[in-house]
């Protein structure tokens, strides 16, 4: 498991703002890190209730509705923001494509109070949404207020944490901060499975499918004392109904499929899983490790809202490596920090 302690304080110095926060997943990569939330903006009341509970901050709500100059400054930018259709993508307009999208309001904030870093997420297919018009006009949006910008997609499965959960990462950084290439971290392949993550069975009997439609085939289940040579994947290894959405079962042995906020079928949200001889689905705490939330994060709400709210959050562990590649980036790390250039000695993990 990669190890952070070094860079618990690295950026204690630096400020952020948390936008499309969610139940704060960029909120508490950042504070492993040291640095300080200076605002928050999230309109889901539920998911207000959790990041309150977690992180004592009262996320403001519509950020459409938030003028830029009401928003403290800030060294970074936060935002998972929603992926949507831009009005007159491809017409490379620049900053007045986004208008009516909500990346329109990141652009604004970041035109009025010009952070040195943007740190952003979506769904794996954003690059190709709107046969790649939506990150074309993304891309000349930030350069033509005066950034560079860096994406890559990378996967939850690759940086120890048990979901196949592949997303877009985009790190801008503000031109001024002259480098020539922002590297994003390199997979860990720490072999885990969902297995480690579960909870007991007296804590998940409310979780479990008894259907007459269930098919297990006892030839794909893998064999415990290999664990160590399986793949890092879900792996299938049955049927409820017809095998629809919802409706794979996997093996405990193999990882989660991605999380999700929406979808139908027995394993809605968090798909189905034949754990200890068991068919079940996910609880709400086995869904807030497999993105990397520790123990101690509390769920105020429902289990549909927990699902729903896991499903749409982004996992720690992948923001977390990011983050450290931005400290290890020297230039990056001066003009957020003020400081001298970042201890080499400390770069080892």
């Amino acid at each position: 498991m990669a190890n952070f302690e070094q860079y618990k304080e690295a950026l204690t110095d630096v400020t952020y703002i948390d936008l499309f926060a969610g139940i704060g997943g960029f909120h508490a990569a950042m504070d492993a890190f040291g640095a300080t939330c200076v605002f928050a903006s999230e309109w889901d009341k539920h998911a207000q209730t959790t990041y309150i509970e977690n992180h004592g901050i009262i996320p403001k709500g519509d950020i459409t509705e938030i003028e830029a100059e009401d928003i403290p400054s800030h060294d970074i930018l936060c935002a998972g923001f929603p992926c949507q259709p831009f009005s007159i993508s491809g017409k490379q307009k620049g900053f007045e494509d986004t208008r009516g999208t909500l990346f329109f309001d990141i652009a604004r904030i970041t035109k009025h109070h010009m952070p040195k870093v943007l740190f952003m997420e979506n769904v794996r297919n954003f690059a190709r949404h709107d046969h790649g018009n939506t990150l074309k006009v993304v891309q000349k949006t930030l350069e033509e207020i005066g950034y560079n910008l860096w994406c890559q997609v990378l996967n939850a499965s690759h940086f120890g944490l048990p979901q196949n959960r592949e997303r877009i990462y985009m790190i801008a950084v503000r031109k001024d901060i002259l480098i020539k290439e922002f590297a994003f971290p390199a997979p860990t392949y720490e072999p885990v499975m969902l297995k480690e993550v579960v909870l007991p069975d007296e804590e998940t009997d409310e979780y479990v499918i008894e259907r007459d439609d269930m098919t297990i085939d006892p030839s794909k289940i893998p064999e415990p004392s290999l664990f160590h040579d399986y793949p890092l994947k879900p792996i299938r290894i049955g049927t409820i109904n017809k095998g629809g959405q919802g409706e794979r079962i996997y093996s405990e042995y193999g990882h989660a499929v991605t999380l999700s906020a929406h979808g139908g079928g027995p394993g809605s949200k968090t798909g189905c899983y034949y754990i200890n001889e068991r068919v079940r689905k996910l609880a709400p705490r086995e869904c807030a490790r497999v993105q990397g939330f520790p123990d101690d994060f509390v769920i105020p709400v429902s289990d549909a809202q927990a699902w729903k709210q896991f499903g749409n959050s982004v996992p720690l562990n992948v923001l977390k490596h990011i983050l450290k590649s931005i400290c290890d980036t020297n230039e990056i790390y001066t003009y957020l920090t003020e400081k001298e250039l970042f201890n080499d000695k400390m770069m080892t993990t």
